[in-house]
């Protein structure tokens, strides 16, 4: 069903609102995906002929271990085509004023700084319980 005039029109001005909010986001939301699934399923196909073609390389020479190599190659090219590909999270702290620091080598995140001074019995499973023992105690204390 086609969107209607009205609603292509907001949807071009959340686009350009979009585009002068944050232009490297939307830049990288502008089909990069397309281009990714094309090239992964580019590999898978050249993946799945060099399989075959180990395969009746291996049934021709009747040496079995070259077909199953082969097959090996497919399942793996036709898996690598299925399953999406993994995407690196940019790790960062949010700002008071909102802007994003990168968590870098030197820079610490709030949760690393709260465990460099604990010791190393504090991130025992021992003591995730015994802390989660004691948030419940406090949230019946107040009358929930």
């Amino acid at each position: 069903m086609p969107l209607s005039e009205h609603e292509q029109q907001l949807l071009e001005q959340m686009e350009q609102a979009l585009y002068a909010e944050d232009p490297k986001f939307a830049s990288q939301m502008q089909g990069s995906g397309a281009r990714a699934a094309r090239r992964r399923l580019i590999v898978a196909i050249v993946g799945v002929v060099a399989g075959l073609v180990l395969v009746l390389v291996g049934v021709n020479t009747q040496q079995w271990w070259i077909g199953a190599v082969g097959f090996a190659v497919m399942v793996g090219s036709v898996a690598f085509a299925v399953t999406p590909p993994r995407r690196r999270a940019a790790l960062g702290a949010v700002q008071a004023d909102g802007s994003v620091r990168r968590s870098g080598a030197g820079a610490r995140t709030g949760a690393s700084r709260g465990n460099a001074a604990r010791p190393k019995a504090r991130k025992s499973f021992g003591s995730f319980m015994h802390r989660m023992e004691e948030r419940w105690d406090r949230r019946r204390g107040q009358g929930f």
